[in-house]
């Protein structure tokens, strides 16, 4: 997740989504994540304190600056580059699965964020952002449980 003063995703040349200040989240769907890998990083993402406050000091979450999200679903993040020189995105859930548990992400963020925008699913997407800091977070489900 990376802390944007705007962000926006095109295909094929056209705008398909824009947002303001807030976070733009690139989502990989590992093999075996479900709704509480999904629950567990919208909770953390919406939450987690990254924004400054009135000293500077980062303090405030998504929810308390009214900001902004935006998804793209992003299957290069479970690349592994460890031998070769080719990535193997073996570790990478299904399509089908995959787009499932990114539309529950999505639906649930909605549920609680003033303002969620989405990428689109299997598409070529040119992202376009201006990273706040920068300030760029790396959040995994699996490190957790």
């Amino acid at each position: 997740m990376q802390r944007v003063d705007q962000a926006g995703t095109k295909v094929d040349g056209r705008l398909i989504s824009i947002i303001g200040r807030g976070i733009l989240v690139f989502l990989g769907v590992e093999r075996g994540d479900g709704v509480k890998d999904a629950d567990y990083l919208l909770e953390k993402i919406i939450n987690l304190r990254i924004f400054e406050d009135e000293v500077g000091k980062m303090n405030l979450s998504l929810l308390d600056i009214s900001g902004e999200m935006l998804v793209i679903s992003q299957f290069t993040l479970l690349a592994d580059c460890r031998e070769g020189r080719r990535p193997s995105f073996i570790q990478a859930e299904e399509p089908e699965q995959a787009r499932k548990l990114y539309e529950y992400f999505i639906n649930r963020g909605r549920e609680k964020v003033k303002g969620v925008a989405v990428g689109e699913f299997q598409a070529m997407m040119k992202i376009e952002m201006v990273n706040d800091g920068p300030v760029t977070v790396l959040l995994d489900s699996r490190k957790v449980f």
